[in-house]
């Protein structure tokens, strides 16, 4: 779960189907990138980091941080 994405969400007041409305992906979608359950693609980071005001390149610093521990 990407708890630092939830966290960012829930700061900004929105729901995750708010959120979705705002950045224009669908919130099923969303839903999954918050989840973890899905990845990413650079233009749904870019949308939904433009919605929330911090940058896109966390998404994946986030990534190769989880990867890393992981081994």
């Amino acid at each position: 779960m990407r708890t630092w994405l939830r966290k960012k969400r829930e700061e900004a007041g929105l729901t995750q189907d708010q959120l979705a409305k705002k950045a224009g992906i669908a919130r099923a979608t969303y839903g999954h990138i918050e989840s973890g359950e899905r990845n990413a693609t650079v233009a749904s980071a870019k949308k939904i980091s433009n919605a929330l005001s911090f940058s896109w390149t966390l998404f994946f610093e986030d990534e190769c941080h989880d990867m890393k521990n992981e081994k």
